[in-house]
């Protein structure tokens, strides 16, 4: 049913290509938005954690780590995930050659080194946290992380976005993926991102605002060659193939709908970083549904 409002809603995601994918029918008005109106904000993932803690925007993308940290104001929105199975986040190092002095990727070394880290509210770095226990880190912004390791400022790294896929050709090696060892653990997908919207909205605005994202999403997967030419002018650099691949692994099935798997990975995420001291707030799940 449409609705004649005048009210704005602001809506926080960051400028990368698989958001991008994401908001493209919205952004673009290609479904009907039933009379609500939306203020697009893009800004990086950090900012938008630290956004949501202060309950800024209306609705916003938020690393799940700092769900643990606005679950008094947000709910989670069933749509939106970004899920890495078997895949995710990567900490990489400089690239061994035979005549440099750097080591083979040795994690039982990563204790031992300065790691660049993408924000302490990230998902990346809460994961990390789970597979290292205590370690050494500096924080970068996600697209410097490279330049931190090259002049020094770091050992290694710790990469999200599309430095997953480009690592290597910038002249670096994997040294553990996390999404990878997460599977191998706990055989479910490792909780990145999602969506969440502020519980101070009516309950029936809450549930028409999901269904608008959904359908967004839907519109994405539907016409999917459109929405990644759209989402090029996000990719920094990827070539169309790379960006098509990048939002093939973090829009699926699960962004439509987390699903029983994807829940019970968030609760087995969250709940493993509370049992170690990593986050302090409230676990709990809430959904619109």
């Amino acid at each position: 049913m449409k609705r004649d409002s005048t009210e704005v809603f602001t809506l926080g995601h960051s400028p990368d290509p698989d958001d991008a994918f994401m908001f493209y029918a919205m952004a673009e008005n290609k479904i009907d938005l039933r009379g609500y109106r939306f203020d697009h904000r893009l800004e990086d993932i950090q900012t938008l954690n630290e956004r949501a803690r202060r309950g800024e925007l209306h609705i916003s993308a938020i690393s799940i780590h700092a769900y643990a940290y606005v679950a008094n104001n947000y709910a989670l929105l069933p749509c939106g995930a970004s899920m890495g199975d078997g895949y995710g986040p990567v900490v990489v190092q400089k690239r061994s050659t035979p005549n440099s002095q750097l080591s083979t990727p040795n994690v039982d070394l990563l204790h031992e080194r300065v790691i660049a880290v993408p924000g302490e509210m990230t998902s990346a770095f809460l994961a990390l946290q789970l597979f290292l226990g205590k370690f050494s880190y500096v924080v970068v912004p996600f697209d410097q992380i490279f330049e931190a390791i090259k002049i020094g400022r770091a050992d290694a790294g710790l990469v999200i976005h599309e430095g997953q896929l480009t690592y290597e050709q910038s002249g670096f090696q994997k040294i553990v993926d996390l999404g990878e060892w997460w599977k191998r653990e706990t055989g479910l997908p490792l909780p990145l991102g999602g969506n969440v919207v502020r519980k101070d909205i009516a309950p029936a605005i809450r549930h028409d605002l999901s269904e608008i994202i959904r359908e967004s999403i839907d519109y994405g997967l539907t016409h999917r060659d459109e929405a990644v030419r759209h989402s090029l002018a996000h990719a920094r650099g990827m070539s169309a193939k790379l960006t098509s691949k990048f939002i093939g692994m973090y829009v699926n099935e699960f962004t439509r709908d987390y699903g029983e798997t994807g829940r019970a990975a968030i609760r087995k995420f969250l709940t493993d970083a509370r049992d170690k001291g990593y986050v302090n707030g409230p676990t709990e799940l809430e959904f619109v549904e």
